[in-house]
């Protein structure tokens, strides 16, 4: 674990990660914005390096090794680089005060932390387009979810006329939360492909050891969908949308990473 080469990159990736959350913070402090080039050079080069342990880490001998502390890690890097892409045309910087601790915690657990799963081995191109394509989608979702977190303590502090400096630099309400829908339907769109992936490359979606995961996944699917319905048809907002976002994604993540805790650290399958 101290020898191998993932070591220099994940602590490479935690301490850019750091480095840029502890200037963030410090301009939010002070009432200012950073400076979005300097957050997006540091968190790119953690990106790079987070990446780079990840090849290492999730290429071995006997195929894709995708524990549950790697695939932690890997939707880690995947929402931070998704997120800095998005800094290049809308305002989501703020956004990275609170994701970049999450990729320095995500790159040290997964070099620090014991491995659960066994590799697997000879993946199909169409498995691999249906894991990507999951991880993506729950990339999107934790976007939405930090989102809506932010616009809920947006709500709460201008309904008190106490804005704090965080606040004061974000853009309008409506703004965020037609940044939060446009995060929800990118996600549901490839959460959609996803399962349409699974159902075409899997054996068998509602096997044994998936059943819990599909039908969780199944669930969610339906919650964003009727919540993206509400929106458009019914016109929901505010704390109605952030209710559903929280429950959707809840159940998101216990079907990718409550199924994976449970085989890999209780069932040690």
């Amino acid at each position: 674990m101290l020898s191998s080469p993932s070591l220099i990159p994940n602590l490479l990736a935690a301490g850019l990660y750091l480095l840029a959350t502890l200037y963030h913070a410090m301009r939010i402090r002070q009432g200012s914005r950073a400076d979005k080039r300097l957050l997006g050079l540091l968190g790119g080069l953690a990106v790079l390096a987070q990446g780079g342990a990840l090849f290492f880490q999730l290429n071995t001998p006997l195929g894709l090794s995708l524990d549950f502390f790697s695939a932690a890690s890997l939707i880690a890097v995947a929402v931070i680089a998704l997120t800095l892409l998005a800094c290049l045309s809308i305002p989501v910087e703020n956004l990275l005060v609170l994701l970049f601790p999450l990729g320095a915690v995500t790159a040290l657990l997964a070099q620090f932390a014991p491995a659960g799963t066994v590799p697997l081995t000879n993946e199909e191109p169409g498995i691999l387009a249906h894991i990507l394509l999951s991880i993506l989608a729950y990339g999107l979702f934790t976007i939405a979810v930090f989102q809506s977190l932010l616009l809920l303590l947006q709500d709460y502090q201008l309904k008190h006329k106490h804005p704090s400096g965080l606040i004061r630099n974000f853009p309008p309400l409506q703004t965020m939360e037609s940044l939060l829908f446009g995060f929800l339907w990118a996600g549901w769109a490839l959460l959609s492909a996803s399962l349409v992936s699974g159902w075409l490359f899997l054996d068998n979606l509602f096997a044994q050891h998936l059943v819990h995961k599909t039908s969780l996944a199944c669930l969610a699917w339906v919650v964003f969908g009727v919540l993206l319905w509400g929106r458009t048809r019914l016109g929901w907002r505010g704390h109605k949308a952030i209710r559903w976002t929280l429950a959707g994604f809840c159940l998101l993540m216990l079907a990718y990473f409550g199924s994976k805790l449970v085989r890999e650290f209780i069932l040690h399958i």
